[in-house]
């Protein structure tokens, strides 16, 4: 099997799209196999909200440890499949994003309701609550069909990609001078 070179400096063929398959996502976020966590956007509205799709399958890497005879999917990992989403949101806006990464700044208000096992299709939905240059709040929910299976509140900035500093000089969103190491 060869490994496929996947560009992330193009941008999805049209700026106004609402919907991104799995190679815009590959354009857009830096995260490869085993930890891009969003197969599809199915609703995408400019710095305001985005709505993504984990199909969740047996062959997850993860599934191996958590747990062999009851696949659960990690909590921690619904999380970040919410920051990935939100930040393919943040990175649609980021011209020379090949340059960039979204790194987490925070975590708040995380609650799992219900398990999510092989099989299940994670709906993510996560809505913008404060937006700056290089930051960004967020409120995500993750669902399997009409069920709450998790929630979170998450904060993201924008760093250098080369050094891991932030891009913009002041406060974002998050509390922190400078991002986490």
């Amino acid at each position: 099997m060869t490994d496929t070179a996947h560009p992330i400096a193009e941008a999805p063929a049209s700026a106004g799209k609402t919907t991104l398959d799995i190679n815009d996502i590959l354009r857009i976020l830096p995260h490869r196999f085993p930890f891009l966590l969003i197969d599809r956007v199915i609703d995408l509205t400019r710095k305001t909200r985005i709505v993504a799709i984990k199909n969740v399958t047996i062959n997850e890497p993860f599934f191996a440890g958590h747990f062999p005879n009851l696949p659960i999917m990690p909590g921690v990992l619904i999380v970040e499949a919410i920051a990935q989403a939100g930040g393919a949101l943040l990175l649609t806006e980021v011209e020379n994003r090949e340059d960039k990464l979204m790194v987490f700044t925070g975590i708040e208000r995380a609650r799992f309701r219900h398990p999510v096992v092989p099989g299940d299709q994670l709906r993510i939905e996560v809505e913008v609550k404060a937006w700056r240059m290089t930051a960004v709040r967020m409120e995500g929910v993750a669902y399997v069909g009409e069920k709450r299976v998790a929630e979170a509140t998450v904060t993201c900035q924008l760093v250098d990609g080369d050094r891991g500093r932030r891009v913009s000089i002041g406060k974002g969103v998050g509390e922190s001078e400078t991002a986490p190491e």
